[in-house]
């Protein structure tokens, strides 16, 4: 921690601490000014916002997340389908993290038609097509699990013509994504 700002915690949170009252932003290190430790606040203001900018730009897009999502979803397919029931359920919660991941990058999509709030589609989403796809990997049943599974693909294809992406068609993948991965269970059961 920098000195100033040491000092500033000590004259604001050691006395709130030890009961006494201080009001946050009177406090100044012994020796400057109003105005010195007035400007040293704007320039650690501009630091932060040009921090946050740079941050920004380092972030992924929303396409690079959805290429996880993906990856993840086809696998959770090959899984149901070899029966590999604990595998499934690794794929389901993945791909559920994933999506949370995509709506955090940008929760909100404009379209033509106004803004389209993503954070709502992914909630409601959640709670039914991919909990239906959860009761299916817990009942360990392969016929429900296939249906359930393109009904999420419903539900993924809905959330895309609502963000004006028709043509961002998911389909039941033909071929795993993860191909190292070995879909079949193990032989102990697990």
């Amino acid at each position: 921690m920098r000195l100033h700002k040491r000092l500033a915690f000590m004259l604001v949170v050691v006395p709130v601490v030890a009961g006494g009252a201080a009001r946050t932003g009177t406090a100044q290190p012994a020796g400057t000014s109003p105005s010195v430790a007035s400007g040293d606040q704007a320039a650690e203001v501009a630091r932060l916002k040009d921090e946050i900018e740079r941050l920004k730009a380092l972030m992924p897009d929303q396409s690079h997340v959805m290429k996880d999502v993906a990856y993840r979803f086809s696998n959770l397919w090959f899984a149901g389908q070899a029966q590999n029931w604990p595998l499934a359920g690794f794929y389901l919660n993945e791909t559920r993290s994933h999506l949370g991941w995509a709506v955090r990058t940008r929760p909100v999509r404009r379209t033509t038609t106004g803004e389209i709030d993503l954070r709502g589609i992914l909630d409601g989403m959640d709670r039914s097509l991919l909990a239906g796809v959860q009761k299916t990997i817990e009942a360990r049943d392969p016929a429900t699990f296939a249906k359930a599974y393109r009904d999420a693909l419903s539900g993924c294809y809905a959330c895309h013509q609502a963000s004006e992406k028709p043509y961002l068609r998911p389909r039941v993948p033909d071929a795993p994504e993860g191909r190292m991965i070995e879909f079949l269970p193990s032989r102990s059961g697990s």
